[in-house]
């Protein structure tokens, strides 16, 4: 009888630590979702920024900061803080490691591989104070560049994990709150998919109470990876409906959430 009953009790506390991840674990909601756009290109803002500021959502731009857009439109990109969005780093050239297959378009003077350790990391802290001195801002994340965070057999990104409140990386997984690594987080490549594709990965995220980071490149153009504005609108008006169970913030204050919840 007293097994029984011990067995009840267990089965009915996982019940409740079940109930409470589903219903407690992204602020009261059931899923966290991130928007990101990588490089600082025209396109993100003529195409991306309209529509999440038509529908109230806040993102975070992996800024490249001598990307042409940024050099010919800075007073843009600023304002592009003043609206709420994460200004994230992403480098100040777009260095990635070039010499190995699908690799062929990176030019030698963008090479990672013939970058120095602290050339890169030297950089990036530069890249920190051009974009602070675009938002006033000190706190903010990072996304390495092609998911790159080796030099020979040396990662320079323990090097910068106390620049960052979180560190982006290339991977399509989505992860629950206690398994997030905050320097190394996954997120989603989007490349050509549909609106129905990208709606799939939300409604995974929400089934598993996950945080699903969505990374785009070229919208409506730009860059090769890309998605089309119907599908990316598609996407951002169904992230705005399920706003009742989704949690969509800048990865800046996701990544606080985060790191408040694991010192907890």
């Amino acid at each position: 009888m007293k097994k029984n009953c011990l067995a009840v009790l267990v089965l009915l506390l996982v019940c409740m630590q079940a109930t409470a991840q589903t219903n407690k674990t992204w602020r009261g909601k059931k899923a966290a979702v991130v928007i990101t756009y990588d490089d600082a290109i025209n396109q993100h803002l003529d195409n991306a920024i309209p529509v999440l500021d038509s529908l109230g959502l806040k993102a975070t731009f992996y800024v490249t900061g001598f990307s042409a857009s940024m050099r010919t439109r800075l007073n843009e990109w600023k304002s592009v803080a003043q609206h709420g969005h994460e200004l994230g780093n992403h480098t100040m050239y777009h260095p990635c490691t070039g010499g190995t297959p699908g690799r062929e378009w990176v030019r030698p003077e963008q090479d990672l591989g013939k970058y120095t350790i602290e050339r890169i990391v030297n950089e990036t802290r530069a890249t920190n104070l051009l974009l602070q001195a675009l938002d006033g801002k000190t706190k903010r994340t990072f996304a390495f560049t092609c998911g790159d965070t080796r030099i020979g057999d040396s990662s320079f990104a323990p090097l910068l994990k106390n620049d960052f409140l979180a560190m982006r990386a290339v991977r399509n997984e989505m992860h629950q709150l206690n398994e997030i690594k905050l320097d190394d987080v996954d997120c989603y490549l989007v490349n050509g998919h549909t609106g129905e594709q990208l709606i799939e990965w939300v409604k995974k995220a929400v089934n598993t109470n996950s945080l699903l980071v969505v990374l785009f490149h070229g919208v409506g153009g730009g860059n090769g990876l890309d998605v089309s504005l119907p599908a990316h609108r598609q996407f951002l008006e169904y992230l705005k409906q399920q706003e009742k169970d989704i949690w969509i913030a800048p990865m800046v204050e996701v990544a606080e959430f985060i790191k408040t919840a694991h010192n907890h």
